[in-house]
Formats: C-alpha cells, structure tokens, sequence
C-alpha cells in the first residue's frame, strides 16, 4: 500500500466492517470446546485515515506469558493510540485454551507456537494454528509477537529477529530494545513461519510468566508505538536508546552439580570473562563450586529457581565483542530510563549475593 493515499473502503475483520479511522472489538473462531461451544480469539482492529501497512502485534501465544498481554491491554486503553494510516490487529491472548488453564501450552500438550503454519485436517493444534495463521498473518505486513522467559526463569527486555533479513532488522532496530539477539526462530514457530510467508515478524522477550510486570510492559508498550512510528503509522519519532548491541551468540551457564544457587549477577548486568557469575553447594554451605563467565557478555536472563541438579541452566549469556563493547553496553543500558527501569526490577526478583 502507499502511505498517504486515502482509504477506498471498509474493511472486513472478522465479520466485522471496519472504515478507515474506525476501532473495532472483534473476534476469531478457531475451535470448539468439548461441549461443542465455539471457542474465539478477542481482539481490537485500529485502521487509519490512509492506506499503509497492516501489523498484527500477539500476546500470550504460550499461555502463561502475559506480559504481552498487559501491555497489549495497555495500548488498547491508550485514548492517544491515534493511526495516522495502515491497519493494526492488537490481539492481547493468542493461545486463548493455554491461557484459561495458566498453561504455556493447549490442553493436548502441543505447543502452539510450534505448530505454524497450520494443517486443516491435522491436530486440534495445527488446526487452530491454521485459522490464525489465514485469518491473521496473511493478511498483514509485519508483525510483533510478545514473549516472556520460560517457567522459573526471566528475561532482560530483548528482541529476537533474523539478522538476514532487512524487514525483519528494520522492525527489530525500531522497537528499541537495548539487546537484538540472532534467530529465525525454531520451526513451526509463528515468527519464523510467518517471514516466510512475506510476514517479517520479530518476537520480544521480556519478564517472566504468570506476571504483569510494569516495567517489562513499558518496554513492550514503548516498543510497539516505536515500529508504528517507524511505519508512519502514527505521528511522532521513535523514542530509541543511545545503543543497542546485536548478538550473533549466545550460551546457557549450566550447573555441573547439584545444590543451592547463590547468584552474582542480575538480568541485563555485563559480566567479563573469567568473573564469578553463580556459586552453588548443599543446603547446610558446604562443598562449595563456582560457575565463571566463559566470555565477555550481558546477562540475557537466568533461572529464578535456586535449587539446581547438574546440568540446569542457570544463567543466559549474550557474548560481546570484549570489555570495551561490555562497558559501552553498560553505560548505554543505564542511560535509558526504560531499560535502567527494567533492569532495576528484574533484579529485585532474585536474590544477589557478593561472590566474596
């Protein structure tokens, strides 16, 4: 579409028209519960006065991982979320059955999120993933799918893209995370599968599971508005840091034995190679080891959970060019009040103990 041309007509979404300048709450079908009730996605369509590129922007595709959520929920409440032109589909809970049983997955087990683009007549979760993917992605131009840690972990606000593709850097570097890790994204997953179907879509990871955490979903929240911007979707600059560093690298710090975790190191600090990062031994401080920082790099997120068995993962490591590039990470972190915000938090969550 060309941006600044005006809008020839409704558009329908969901059986539902949307005119140019219009918000709408709507909704997706996309299965039936076992008592044959229809089972639906909610969702808000904000369409501009003019033409111009058409975003969906996803949270809760695992269930349990509701930052997005908030944050999504955030901008639909937003009176100011004002398009200037394109079409955006905010949808606050992808995985609708996984989010009512406070699961990251559906009731069958299968995660969704590996399960694009979809089969008609497979499972109940290529089934599902068929509906969102036609209804949805192939509709759109980009798209920004919200993520947190796994369970028991937490992530440093960061943005995950295919550093391979141009559309994909563009929405990443616009988002403004401090952190672009390298990635397509594992197969079958909405990201890599949507690319490939001339959807560039990055993911964002950010906090942990079963939380609203209010400075993840700031990040998240400024993020979106940043790729609207960047879009000319709206009006205005994006709001970005100094720096933002790009990691092709990264590696799980694993427990080589069993105990209790006392962490040295907090989500988004810059560790250097050699530095003490985590110390574990029994219950009772005895029989004590230490886990060292392989290389220079930033703590992408961590375990929450201290107790560990031998070979856990404990804490995530980005690796950066050396100690110029780490100190230069550092300084531009702290000088970004949304991510010094994010990082401060995040480390309240854990329990930091001097490795001396």
């Amino acid at each position: 579409m060309v941006p600044g041309s005006p809008h020839s007509s409704s558009q329908t979404w969901f059986g539902k028209s949307v005119a140019p300048g219009e918000s709408v709450n709507s909704e997706l079908l996309i299965t039936e519960s076992y008592s044959s009730r229809d089972v639906g996605i909610s969702l808000r369509v904000i369409r501009g006065l003019r033409d111009g590129p058409t975003v969906f922007v996803s949270g809760a595709l695992h269930g349990d991982e509701i930052n997005g959520t908030g944050a999504i929920r955030s901008l639909i409440a937003d009176n100011d979320l004002q398009l200037t032109a394109g079409t955006v589909v905010l949808i606050p809970v992808l995985n609708v059955l996984g989010f009512e049983r406070h699961s990251r997955y559906l009731p069958d087990r299968r995660d969704l999120n590996r399960c694009f683009p979809g089969n008609a007549s497979g499972s109940m979760a290529t089934r599902m993933a068929k509906v969102i993917f036609d209804a949805i992605v192939r509709r759109c131009d980009y798209g920004v799918d919200l993520h947190t840690a796994a369970v028991r972990r937490t992530n440093y606000p960061n943005v995950r893209a295919d550093f391979r593709n141009p559309d994909c850097m563009r929405l990443a570097e616009a988002f403004g995370a401090g952190v672009i890790l390298d990635g397509k994204g594992p197969k079958g997953s909405l990201r890599r599968e949507s690319t490939l179907a001339d959807c560039p879509t990055i993911v964002v990871e950010g906090g942990e599971v079963w939380k609203v955490e209010p400075s993840i979903v700031e990040c998240m929240r400024r993020g979106v508005l940043n790729v609207l911007k960047s879009l000319e979707m709206m009006e205005g600059e994006p709001e970005l840091p100094i720096g933002q560093v790009k990691i092709r690298q990264t590696k799980w710090i694993r427990a080589e034995r069993g105990g209790f975790m006392d962490l040295h190191v907090s989500p988004g600090s810059t560790v250097a190679a050699g530095q003490p990062i985590a110390t574990n031994s029994t219950l009772v401080h005895q029989d004590q080891n230490q886990l060292i920082a392989p290389f220079d790099g930033i703590v992408i997120g961590m375990s929450t959970l201290p107790a560990v068995q031998p070979g856990e993962p404990v804490v995530h490591l980005g690796r950066l060019a050396g100690a110029k590039s780490a100190r230069r990470v550092e300084k531009h972190s702290q000088a970004d009040e949304v991510q010094r915000t994010a990082q401060e938090h995040l480390s309240t969550n854990i329990q930091i103990v001097d490795p001396n």
